[in-house]
């Protein structure tokens, strides 16, 4: 990440995931000050409210049914430590917070929050046991920097990486307290084990540039790393970027009441984000290698936790790296942020296929979030429960589906079984049951639930005002929904508040009751992303949407590894159809000579389209640009009319056709109304990449 911008009074970061345009989760806060709370027992918003009798019972009764004296997995947290970080506060290099687990002490107080879950309590308190620790002989692990932990596996020259975290602070930080403490040594290589970008984000905090070009250190991927590592979520970023405000409650001070930890961690760090491409790619389904020494097995695992995986194996130290396949929660296989359905069955496949492999030999199993386990009786264990909740879900799911059970119903009818809802291990801290299990139905049925009333169905902001006219107006919906809530009836109670909410989007006490409503509700979740998604609607019913820092998330490492294609096709989806009926067709070529590449471009139908490896035979214009030109025109350098006019790209036939294209862009804001009656002021950043200015790439000037 490359430069972050500040608007709105309430400063926060919002870190990138999906590069170049999804943000993904919360880390430091921008700027000097964090988004603490005053007081862990004081709310933070003037309007909220603390947990009701009915709340109150529900966090005494998960007290009361949840495993609590089953405290392995503390005992596990704690084995192996070495040392505390140098400091739990992180600066950036540009000045702000990159990381600050500090603000979330109070989880790890030997006391409990009627306002948190006290399983999620619980994880965080797990969670906040930071420094640095030892695995197995050789092997270190750093937690309690990012999301992620970082790994350093001590080769023979020097010190294997895995996952080097988001930031280039944090992975520096890392990279520092293991020299300090057990050995200084150069990097010899880096594993980047799947393509989210905790994962390999912070990659130039840890490796020497100068070593890299000479040959001096090896950056291994799984297959197909480089183009999900950007490309995942390209398409619907600035949608996945407003989406997180919810999921990850980014906007949400860390507070009893607001953010309490994030389950894989408490956050994500907001410093620079870079991707340095492998030297290594791991093609086969199993492949050993020696790294600077140290035998590895690794195994892909496409398509279970991220779209490009693995797993590996260290048979010398009888040590198991699971990647992000098997962690302390159940995971996401329908992310709330939105990313493509994952497939449960699959994941649940490959973990068996690792302990038929390794479970049998292996004494110690660890990965990228969370603690070791130990022994393999607990490993077996561990591997057998987590392949059996992400089988189960699947299979339950579809079981359900085939007796009729629809999208709209599976998520109060499927059950963990009760072997598994005992096991920590196999909570729901990032997946929960109610939106992983919707998630399953949507992959194999899609989204309608085969009544034909909700197959076409009317906008919520039309429909609504029916329903409300239906019942009378706003003073008896009003009425009963203070009735329901005060009965402890919350989610009956946000079926006839939403309409009204949406028939009256400035109706402030109806928004307000919503929220009160919403927050109840919120603070019963065990799973992070639900309770963050409640709370943060009733922040922004009550407050509107809050200002806050946007990222400049195009940096120079997302652009370089950017493929023209995917360049070309999200000019197309920035296209505002109804402007570009009026121009026609068009054909253009595009020819990026110093790597080899040609396009096909066509603006028909209202529409901008391209086909890798073709050339119109008669176009009515044809670019001619280095790609390491366009590149600077990808991050907003340049523009093409610029590289036109400077010699940099060469054209021929028609060039006003850029300024018509350049008519029809939009450059997408995150602050879009989600909630109705919340927009604020538009923030300043704009999160294009792409864009030079308001008009586009291809006209504007530097």
């Amino acid at each position: 990440m490359t430069g972050l911008r500040k608007s709105g009074t309430f400063l926060t970061f919002v870190g990138a995931l999906a590069i170049p345009l999804t943000v993904w989760a919360a880390g430091g806060a921008m700027g000097e000050k964090t988004p603490y709370a005053d007081s862990v027992d004081k709310h933070f918003h003037p309007k909220g409210k603390p947990p009701s009798e009915h709340t109150l019972a529900v966090i005494k009764a998960a007290r009361k049914s949840m495993p609590f004296d089953d405290t392995r997995d503390f005992d596990e947290a704690r084995s192996g430590f070495i040392a505390p970080l140098n400091s739990k506060i992180i600066k950036a290099d540009a000045g702000h917070v990159a990381w600050d687990v500090e603000r979330y002490d109070f989880l790890a107080e030997d006391r409990e929050f009627d306002s948190v879950h006290p399983s999620t309590k619980r994880q965080g308190w797990l969670n906040q046991m930071t420094g640095l620790y030892k695995v197995t002989d050789g092997i270190y692990q750093v937690r309690g920097l990012d999301l992620a932990n970082i790994t350093f596996i001590r080769g023979e020259k020097g010190w294997i990486v895995f996952d080097p975290l988001t930031a280039a602070e944090t992975a520096r930080a890392g990279l520092e307290l293991i020299n300090q403490k057990i050995e200084k040594l150069p990097v010899t290589a880096v594993v980047y084990s799947h393509s989210h970008a905790d994962h390999f984000g912070g990659v130039r905090g840890v490796v020497d540039q100068e070593r890299l070009a000479a040959g001096k250190v090896d950056i291994i991927a799984p297959r197909d790393f480089m183009q999900h590592a950007v490309s995942e979520n390209v398409y619907a970023g600035n949608a996945m970027n407003r989406r997180l405000f919810f999921q990850y409650g980014v906007l949400l001070p860390a507070s009893p009441f607001g953010h309490s930890g994030q389950g894989l961690m408490q956050n994500v760090a907001a410093g620079n984000l870079g991707l340095l491409a492998p030297t290594i790619v791991v093609k086969a389904g199993l492949m050993e290698m020696k790294v600077d020494g140290i035998r590895m097995i690794f195994q892909n695992t496409p398509g279970t936790e991220a779209p490009s995986e693995m797993n590996t194996y260290f048979p010398d130290k009888k040590a198991l790296w699971m990647a992000e396949n098997v962690q302390n929660t159940v995971h996401n296989i329908y992310t709330l942020r939105g990313a493509q359905v994952r497939d449960a069955l699959g994941w649940s496949k490959y973990i068996a296929r690792a302990m038929f492999l390794f479970g049998d030999d292996a004494e110690v199993m660890f990965a990228s979030h969370h603690w070791p386990r130990w022994g393999q009786e607990r490993i077996m264990e561990v591997l057998a429960g987590q392949r059996d909740a992400y089988a189960h879900l699947n299979n339950q799911v579809l079981h359900y589906a085939n007796q009729g059970v629809t999208i709209n119903q599976i998520h109060n009818v499927y059950r963990v079984p009760k072997s598994l809802d005992n096991a920590w291990y196999a909570r729901g801290y990032h997946g929960s049951p109610e939106h992983n299990s919707r998630g399953v139905l949507n992959r194999f049925l899609g989204y309608w639930d085969a009544n034909p009333a909700t197959l076409i169905p009317l906008s919520p902001e039309d429909a609504a005002p029916v329903y409300v006219e239906m019942m009378g107006g706003a003073d008896p919906i009003m009425k009963k929904g203070r009735e329901l809530a005060d009965q402890g009836k919350y989610r009956h109670a946000q079926e006839i508040l939403d309409k009204l909410v949406w028939a009256q989007p400035d109706n402030q006490e109806a928004k307000d009751l919503l929220a009160d409503v919403w927050e109840q509700i919120g603070y019963q979740q065990e799973n992070p992303g639900l309770r963050n998604s409640f709370l943060a609607g009733a922040f922004e019913l009550r407050s509107g949407i809050p200002g806050g820092a946007s990222p400049d998330s195009g940096g120079p490492d997302m652009i370089a590894a950017m493929s023209t294609e995917l360049f070309l096709d999200f000019i197309g989806i920035r296209m505002d159809s109804k402007k570009a009926e009026a121009l026609g067709d068009h054909s253009i070529n595009l020819i990026t000579p110093d790597n080899g590449e040609k396009f096909a471009v066509n603006l028909s139908n209202a529409t901008f389209t391209n086909v890798e490896g073709f050339l119109h035979d008669d176009p009515d214009l044809s670019i001619t640009i280095n790609r390491s030109d366009l590149e600077q025109i990808m991050m907003g350098v340049k523009s093409f009319r610029a590289s036109i006019d400077d010699g940099t790209a060469k054209a021929e036939g028609n060039t006003d056709i850029l300024a018509q294209i350049a008519s029809t862009l939009v450059t997408f804001q995150i602050g879009f109304e989600v909630l109705p009656g919340t927009a604020g002021p538009v923030p300043e950043a704009n999160l294009n990449p792409y864009s030079v200015a308001e008009d586009s790439v291809f006209t504007s000037g530097e």
